[in-house]
């Protein structure tokens, strides 16, 4: 499809007057593509007039002018993308901006401060309950805060959203929903004011670095095509049965053609960090889908009426599921995306054989890849395209200049483009030196204590010899420290420097 919704320019609409208003061109659906729009990554409306942040409430001091960020992180590693979003927002906002990992559960010290804005981040919500315990909600409830908040995997679960969405006041969401569907899941179920269009993930000048170390000239890779995807559950449509088949078919298609091969579509073979790094950059090609799903649950019946349906018959094929249930859900809403691969082969130079698709109108065919129809009735031409080096290079060289070396999807431009939208819904958000100093030495001290208690309860769950007998000893350690931090936090600071 080369429709292309331009949803990166700022659009804000007050449904509740009629009153529309807008700057740049009109977003609207079938533009051509424009290789000089040099406009925000993002498309937002305004539902209702923002709730602004009055002077300090009765009883909550102080005020700080800055953002807290909530997001959950294990102690285990977890996907370096995430860690570039959350890390994004300090790095590059212009605001003071202190970052909470609600894995080590709720500062203390954090009830002694209200921030002008509270920013809730998509990895709190990847699964259900959300990794907010009943301290941040509280917290959350009582702020009286600007709250954002990020969303990806929005295609289930959706009532859940709904109710939190309303039940903690949210002002504003980042949904990776395009603007004409807006109108239909949140417009129509929520009472959140504000929605902004986003992506994904963007690019960080640590990835582009350390992407520079891994690049090979295209003669020393030794896989022509590689690939690395997941099967996704068969209620999500479709959609999400693309991501494994595109690696099947090709599988299947290429055999004998005396091209090198290297595809696994299982979750035991997936790569992670600089071992998938490694292997992309010894690709001369990439396979790859739109993120996203076919099958969006709004009334969250689908994936229940699946779970019924596989325990009555674990054999059921998934065209026979689709036949009793998802057929009449197949794009009901529009929800596909750009994925961060995308611009990991970009920053990698390696060519992309992509399933036809609109991908947030930032890759066209034949410019940035080489497009491959999904019933496969073009691989042999495909075929033809990758062999031939010019065609790769150019390709390769596109998808460079106009997703990596353009920075028009740098995180420096989008934390600028968040901070914008903050100052148009008029918080304030220019802390004092004193109390911004104040804020992060609190703030550190409680990461500290809590990082230390949390991997003393990870230990007691590891197995070594002798563990049965240290572990009430651990329980006791944990105890004492917890009651020593206690009164430690409630002593003047003078007292606790002396120590």
């Amino acid at each position: 499809m080369n429709t292309r919704v331009n949803s990166f320019l700022a659009r804000r609409v007050y449904l509740s007057s009629g009153e529309v208003e807008q700057s740049g061109s009109a977003a609207k659906i079938g533009a051509p593509f424009d290789r000089s729009l040099d406009t925000p990554n993002r498309a937002s409306v305004l539902l209702s007039p923002p709730r602004l942040l009055s002077d300090a409430e009765d009883g909550v001091t102080p005020r700080v002018n800055g953002i807290l960020l909530l997001y959950h992180r294990p102690l285990e590693a977890s996907a370096s993308t995430i860690v570039e979003h959350v890390q994004a927002f300090p790095q590059h906002s212009r605001f003071p901006v202190w970052c909470v990992n609600t894995e080590f559960g709720f500062p203390r010290s954090l009830s002694g401060f209200q921030f002008s804005v509270v920013v809730l981040h998509y990895s709190l919500f990847g699964i259900v309950p959300y990794r907010l315990d009943d301290r941040f909600l509280d917290y959350l409830n009582s702020s009286g805060s600007y709250t954002v908040a990020f969303f990806q995997d929005e295609h289930h679960h959706c009532r859940t959203r709904f109710a939190f969405l309303d039940r903690h006041a949210v002002d504003c969401v980042y949904t990776l929903l395009e603007p004409a569907c807006w109108p239909h899941v949140y417009g129509k179920h929520t009472e959140v004011r504000a929605l902004v269009y986003t992506i994904p993930g963007y690019v960080s000048d640590e990835f582009v670095a350390k992407a520079t170390q891994f690049q090979k000239p295209d003669s020393e890779r030794r896989i022509d095509i590689g690939y690395r995807g997941r099967t996704l559950l068969p209620y999500m449509g479709r959609g999400g049965q693309e991501k494994a088949g595109i690696g099947l078919g090709v599988l299947e298609r290429a055999g004998g053609s005396g091209v090198t091969l290297d595809i696994e579509v299982d979750e035991q073979s997936r790569l992670y960090g600089d071992d998938w790094l490694a292997f992309l950059s010894d690709c001369r090609a990439t396979l790859g889908t739109e993120a996203g799903v076919s099958v969006f649950d709004v009334e969250d019946v689908v994936r229940l009426e699946y779970e019924r349906l596989v325990a009555e018959n674990p054999a059921m094929t998934f065209d026979e599921l689709s036949a009793q249930l998802l057929e009449p859900w197949e794009d009901n809403v529009y929800y596909r995306t750009v994925s961060p691969r995308h611009f990991e082969a970009a920053a990698l130079r390696v060519c992309q054989i992509l399933f036809e698709g609109k991908y947030s109108g930032i890759l066209q065919p034949m410019t940035h890849y080489i497009p491959l129809k999904k019933d496969y009735s073009n691989w042999e031409d495909v075929l033809c395209l990758f062999r031939d080096p010019k065609v790769r290079r150019e390709l390769t060289e596109n998808a460079y200049r106009d997703l990596i070396a353009s920075r028009r999807y740098a995180y420096e431009r989008f934390i600028d483009e968040f901070d914008e939208n903050l100052v148009a819904a008029g918080v304030e958000l220019e802390a004092g030196p004193a109390l911004a100093a104040a804020v992060t030495e609190s703030l550190a001290r409680e990461r500290r204590r809590l990082e230390r208690l949390a991997q003393l309860r990870a230990s007691l769950h590891r197995d070594f010899p002798g563990r049965r007998f240290l572990r009430p000893l651990g329980r006791s350690s944990r105890y004492w420290y917890g009651r020593w931090s206690e009164r430690r936090a409630t002593r003047p600071a003078s007292a606790r420097a002396d120590e």
